[in-house]
């Protein structure tokens, strides 16, 4: 490519044959106006022709990027593979089966160029069925909105938009690309919005989520609650599980007392054993609470230091 695309589409792609012609003409269609741009179709171990259309269709069209992972490692995964190979200015994330509409993307670049780090899309008639998919999404929004206090009306639409210095800071694990808005929010203080955008039913193929996804959901929202508390002050986390700890340990050696007061030998062994655990642990919390803090500071003065250094450089 002569000239550097200003925007890069991550789509990532697990046995969607029947899609993936379709998806990549209408993403032509959709961005010929839009200047520059490249496509990167991350294939997620895919068992049927995807990889092998997609590679067909870059070899005709330089534009069009593969990344063919080893393996089926899921969706947050094959994003991120693509976020680390994107060259544009801007990257924006869609699904590969055809329900989110490449019409909308120009709609989220222009809303990002006002000054935006993310723009989520929100689907406002979704085509899926509503006892399996819409309903349980519904209920995640809610918790993922009361918990983290990012007030996203659909975190599941992939359909969103991000500055690539975004995205140089997200590091993506297990089913996190449901909570980038919340992880972009807590972690970089990213300026974000949400626009309408459309959602068609699925024409081939089906859906590769089920009700299983709600016990990783539920455990990844546990995970950016304690980010969100905690990432400024982590020994205020381990001093609140030390103190627990040191409850427990107090409540034995009260019980301790007690079997001496009835002299019950079995349980003057078995109860301070137990006390001076809960209370070890207590100590080892507090331990790695101090830790994390000295590991915290020496972050932050690190992050002054190149920021000075910057300064410096621009004067």
């Amino acid at each position: 490519m002569v000239e550097p695309p200003r925007l890069s589409v991550v789509v990532p792609l697990y046995n969607e044959e029947e899609n993936v012609g379709l998806l990549v003409q209408a993403v032509r269609e959709a961005l010929a106006a839009n200047g520059p741009w490249e496509l990167l179709l991350v294939d997620d171990g895919s068992t049927d022709g995807t990889a092998r259309i997609a590679s067909g269709l870059a070899e005709q069209d330089p534009r069009i990027r593969v990344i063919r992972l080893a393996r089926n490692y899921g969706q947050t995964p094959a994003m991120q593979a693509g976020f680390d190979h994107a060259r544009g200015a801007v990257v924006v994330t869609m699904d590969g089966d055809l329900q989110n509409d490449p019409r909308d993307i120009p709609t989220l670049v222009a809303k990002l160029d006002e000054g935006f780090d993310l723009v989520a899309g929100y689907r406002v008639r979704r085509q899926d069925r509503w006892l399996t998919r819409t309903l349980p999404s519904r209920i995640a929004n809610w918790l993922i909105r009361s918990i983290t206090g990012v007030s996203i009306r659909d975190n599941g639409c992939s359909l969103k938009a991000y500055r690539i210095e975004l995205v140089r800071k997200l590091h993506l694990y297990s089913d996190m690309h449901r909570f980038i808005p919340a992880v972009a929010a807590a972690t970089a203080g990213a300026r974000i919005t949400e626009v309408p955008v459309r959602h068609h039913p699925r024409r081939f193929g089906r859906s590769k989520y089920g009700l299983g996804r709600i016990a990783r959901v539920l455990a990844d929202l546990l995970t950016i609650k304690m980010i969100r508390s905690f990432r400024e002050r982590p020994l205020v986390m381990f001093a609140a599980g030390a103190a627990g700890a040191v409850s427990l340990g107090l409540v034995f050696v009260i019980g301790t007392v007690a079997a001496l007061l009835r002299q019950s030998q079995p349980m003057t062994v078995v109860f301070p054993a137990t006390a001076l655990l809960w209370i070890g642990l207590a100590c080892y919390l507090l331990m790695l609470g101090l830790i994390a803090e000295t590991a915290l500071h020496e972050q932050r003065r690190s992050d002054a230091v190149e920021l000075v250094g910057l300064r410096e450089e621009a004067w």
